[in-house]
Order: C-alpha cells, then structure tokens, then sequence
C-alpha cells in the first residue's frame, strides 16, 4: 500500500526545515521545534492537520513580529521548493490576516506562491474581505510569472477541493469573471487548467453564466477553445443541450434516434467486492452523416443507506460514419478506493450515448469472504 501523503512531514523533514531555520536565524532551536511539532496526537494528525501544527509551533519559535519573522522564511524560500513547503502560505494565512498587515501579507502569497501555492491561504483573506481581495487577484492576473497568475484564479475558485468554499461566489460569480477574462488565452497550460477548472465550479451553481462564456469565447483561439471545452466537462456530462450543440455532438428526435440498436452484458454479473468484470457493448449509430457521440457507462452505486449514487465512466468521444458499428470490452473493478467504498447490493450499470440511456445491465455484489468491505 502507498505512503500516504501525510507522512511527507515527518522527523526527518523536521529537522532539515529546522537546520535550515537555524542557519539564518541562530535563536531558532531545531530540537525544540522537531520535539514540540511531533508532540502527541501527532500519528493521528491527517496532512492538513499536521501542515497547521507545524505552522503554529513554527510561530512560537520564530520572531513574535510578523515583519521580522517573514524576513527569516525569506532567507530560506529560495531552497524550500514543494508541496510540503505549503507551510509558509499557511503561515501567512494563520499569522498575517491582520488589517495592519496587508500590505506584507499581499507581498508574502505573491513571493510564496513561486514555491508551492497559496491558492488555500488567500481563502480567509477572500471571505473577509472579498471586494478588497479580487481587486488583488486582477492585479495578479496581470503578472509576468505564471505561478502567480494562476493564484488569481485558483485562490478564487468557489469550490478549490480541500480548500475553504468561497459562498458568496458560489451566489454570485460576477466578481471572479474579469480575471477569467483576462486569463482566457494564457500561454501558460498551468494557468489555463486553473481557469478551466474555475469555469466547472461556476458552472455547479450557474450553468448559464458558463454557456454564454463558452459562447462567447469558443473560436477566439485554441488555448481558449481548450479552456472551454475543459471548463465545460461537467455540462457536457450533464448532456446540457445547449452545450452538447455548441460543441456538435448529434442530437436526436423521436422520429431520428440517434442510436439503432446497443447492448450492454456484464462477465460475471455476480461477483465480490474487490474482484472485477467486464463489460461488454456494442451500438449502431442511425444511418446518414457523421456524428459526433460521447460513449459512457454509468453506474448507480449502492451507499451505505442503500440509496444509489450514479458515477459516469467515459469510454469514447470521436466522429464516426453513419451507420457505424461500434464494440468494445472495459474492465470495471470494484476495489475500495480512498474516495469510493463500495456495498453491496444490485448495481444497475447503463450504456449512455451523447447522454441518453441505450442500454442497461445489472450486477449483484457481494460482500468478500471475510465479510469486512462493505459494512
């Protein structure tokens, strides 16, 4: 089994941050930080958990004022490059909110971020003061380095997983677009996947705003194509019509099925978690023009509660003739993930074409032979 991240902090990390500590600031007492960060409950500290005690103790041994405190992170952020070095965004974020700090604070994430990324830190900063703060990110969205352009939109996005929701933008977007705006056609593919990914949050919330976005800048250029379509993802598997149009995926109507026959079969259809199955389909499209088709299956996973909770898997998006035939087999197994435990129960799994049902099978899963997945 993997490491899990968490265990990135740990003695030995401890200790070099600290000799490095030491180096510019003598005061600064490695053993003492190592003894005090690792201070039980430590073991069951989880990433963030553990990220924040560090901040906190690191607090207590550096300078008490703020100023002279970031000027000893400064000598050693050139060398402290990385996901773990998340700590000192965070360290901004837990020391720095004072109104009579802004100033520094502001200079801080913008210096910090070139390391690892202050798009959690700038969160209570945004909920505190929000007009203040997108007035902020539109200046970083005008900055030559593109870690800190992509802290414009990243820090912004309503819903940044493992960060603090932005409510007031999940209400209103309107405040986030200008930056969008002025990122739409960034040269940087790391900036544009933060735009797009803002895009799929608003688009949770208004799908309309992202509709008569992606309207709007389709066609502009192929960074913006990319961004809009990337930021669009969840309407499309939504099958929105608006969107299933605007990027030329087939419709049909009654008289014009878009789908002549399709089959859907599961090798075994009864089997125990943690073991796998295939499925097994096949589809002919209508006769006539090419098409555009989006081929998924979907699965209405059974929850603790016994409610079911349906998942897509994309298993094709391609033009094809009309007339085409269309097979293919795809592995599904059924493992416990981190973000996904499975129960037992019947699991209906369907055959979706540009979003419409074409054809269904069930599966039976067991609990496994030592009756402990599942519960």
């Amino acid at each position: 089994m993997a490491e899990p991240l968490k265990a990135m902090y740990n003695e030995e990390f401890l200790r070099g941050f600290g000799r490095k500590l030491h180096r510019v600031y003598s005061a600064f007492n490695t053993e003492n930080f190592v003894a005090a960060a690792m201070k039980e409950p430590w073991e069951e500290l989880e990433l963030k958990a553990r990220m924040r005690r560090i901040t906190e103790i690191l607090g207590a041994f550096l300078p008490a004022d703020y100023e002279e405190a970031l000027a000893v992170l400064y000598a050693i952020d050139r060398e402290c490059i990385g996901f773990p070095y998340l700590i000192f965004p965070d360290f901004v974020e837990v020391y720095g909110q004072g109104e009579e700090h802004w100033e520094l604070s502001m200079a801080a994430l913008e210096r910090f971020t070139l390391g690892s990324s202050a798009e959690f830190a700038v969160r209570p900063f945004m909920l505190r003061d929000p007009q203040r703060m997108m007035a902020q990110m539109r200046v970083w969205s005008r900055h030559d380095n593109e870690h800190v352009r992509r802290l414009a939109s990243e820090g912004s996005r309503p819903r940044l997983p493992w960060g603090q929701a932005l409510p007031m933008f999940k209400l209103d977007p309107s405040p986030v677009l200008p930056v969008l705006e002025q990122l739409k056609a960034d040269p940087s593919l790391y900036v544009r996947k933060s735009v797009a990914n803002n895009l799929n949050d608003i688009a949770k919330d208004h799908p309309d705003v992202v509709i008569d976005i992606a309207r709007r800048w389709k066609g502009i250029n192929e960074h913006t194509d990319w961004i809009v379509r990337h930021g669009c993802r969840s309407l499309i598997r939504q099958a929105n019509p608006e969107i299933m149009a605007l990027f030329g995926y087939a419709d049909e109507t009654k008289d014009m099925p878009l789908v002549a026959a399709a089959s859907l079969s599961l090798e075994p259809s009864v089997l125990q978690i943690g073991g796998s199955c295939k499925l097994r389909y096949s589809l002919t499209v209508r006769e006539g023009d090419p098409v555009r088709i989006r081929i998924e299956y979907g699965i209405d996973f059974v929850k603790a509660g016994g409610k079911t909770s349906r998942k897509l898997f994309l298993l094709s998006d391609k033009t094809v003739p009309g007339g085409s035939r269309l097979s293919a087999v795809r592995t599904h197994r059924w493992a416990d993930l981190t973000t996904r435990r499975h129960y037992p129960g019947e699991h209906r799994i369907t055959l979706l074409v540009n979003g419409r049902e074409a054809a269904t099978a069930l599966l039976n899963l067991e609990a496994d032979q030592a009756g402990e997945t599942g519960r």
